[in-house]
């Protein structure tokens, strides 16, 4: 179903607003969301780091942390 939207004649908070209200209802059937066969393989090769002890997980407070820190 071909369709245009006027992104041209759109204010930044219009367009915004479309956005959010795709996502929305993307987010209804994620079962309907194709994702690329690469997403598999870097989820078995991070799952395979944790298991061999390379890699280790952070609770939101110290991913917050990590971030801040890199950013300084």
């Amino acid at each position: 179903m071909p369709f245009s939207i006027p992104l041209e004649q759109m204010s930044v908070e219009d367009k915004l607003q479309a956005i959010e209200e795709i996502w929305a209802d993307l987010v209804d059937t994620p079962e309907d969301i194709p994702s690329p066969s690469w997403h598999a393989d870097l989820l078995r090769a991070r799952e395979k780091r944790i298991s061999e002890g390379a890699s280790h997980f952070l609770d939101i407070a110290e991913a917050k942390k990590a971030v801040r820190e890199q950013l300084k």
